[in-house]
């Protein structure tokens, strides 16, 4: 027979009724538990997929500090809203109902306090083959440790520097941004600063002088229904100031000899710049925030999972899965 969908859910149903849906011209058939439509059917999926940010660069020896942690890659496929590194949004992703696809969210880069390692860089997150990639961690007092790289998020940026400045590394192009310059010592210890970790949305601010650099800003989404700013790069240490920073990353830190602020878990935050204390002790930078994938389909269907931390709510004739750990 045929059934509009609201009629359609009204039924006392049993597995293997078949019905024709008058609301989406469809044939479908009852599995016990949900309606699905006949044979391999399409659905357009928009997504927002955002890696784990990078660490900030712990303080060490001699005053001095780190910079701010990059934030995870972000990927976006929503409306006409732009995806990481500043280009135009991607195409939603053609899926096929009854298929299992691979999904993870990755971690945040783990924050370290040693003279000699940057900030932690973070994991990616990935549906299918969409892949948002780890931030990079922010540099220390060396600032050209393996942290300043990354695999295709934002960089992390550059800390206070005992040698040559050493850039952060390129980004992969629809990732993010590169993070900022640190300061090197100028005649005294108040005038070293850490850079900012770049961002979704921009690169991450250089240091003044004493003053850390802002992280890069984030990129906001209404792929939830609510505006959100996502993926900020972490702030950079400073002697007088740290670097403050949007969308989820950690602001850096001044000569109180603390450590660095974390990164927002499910944000893709970098980690903001840690600094030493009176004694000479080691802080570590902030830890980068965990990454996020977030759906968004048709209220027709029903995602099935194993594996996931999620939660899915309806916006309009929409349905959005926010899923915020596992694989």
């Amino acid at each position: 027979k045929s059934y509009t969908t609201t009629q359609r859910d009204a039924l006392t149903s049993a597995a293997g009724d078949i019905i024709y849906n008058s609301t989406t011209s469809k044939v479908e058939y009852y599995t016990g538990s949900a309606w699905v439509e006949t044979g391999a059917a399409a659905i357009e999926v928009e997504y927002l997929i955002i890696g784990g940010g990078g660490a900030g660069g712990g303080g060490s020896i001699n005053w001095t500090v780190g910079g701010g942690g990059g934030s995870g890659g972000l990927r976006n496929s929503y409306a006409s809203e732009n995806t990481g590194g500043g280009l135009s949004g991607e195409l939603a992703l053609q899926c096929t109902t009854g298929v299992n696809y691979a999904v993870s969210v990755g971690g945040g880069g783990a924050a370290t306090a040693t003279v000699y390692t940057a900030g932690g860089i973070g994991t990616r997150s990935y549906f299918a083959h969409i892949t948002g990639y780890g931030g990079g961690g922010g540099g220390n007092y060396y600032g050209t440790a393996a942290g300043l790289r990354n695999v295709g998020g934002s960089t992390g940026a550059e800390g206070s520097i005992n040698s040559a400045s050493t850039a952060a590394r390129d980004v992969i192009p629809g990732q993010g941004f590169k993070g900022g310059n640190g300061r090197t010592y100028g005649g005294h210890e108040n005038t070293m600063a850490g850079g900012g970790g770049g961002g979704a949305a921009a690169a991450g601010s250089n240091a003044a002088s004493g003053a850390g650099g802002a992280g890069g800003t984030g990129l906001t989404s209404s792929i939830t229904g609510s505006s959100v700013v996502y993926a900020g790069g972490g702030g950079g240490a400073g002697y007088s100031s740290g670097g403050s920073t949007t969308g989820g990353g950690g602001a850096g830190v001044n000569n109180s000899g603390s450590t660095g602020t974390n990164g927002t878990d499910n944000t893709g935050g970098g980690g903001g710049g840690g600094t030493t204390n009176n004694n000479g002790s080691n802080n570590a930078g902030g830890a980068g925030g965990s990454g996020v994938v977030i759906l968004r389909y048709p209220n027709t269907f029903t995602i099935s999972q194993s594996g996931l931390t999620l939660s899915t709510a309806t916006t309009g004739s929409d349905k959005v899965t926010t899923i915020t750990a596992g694989t």
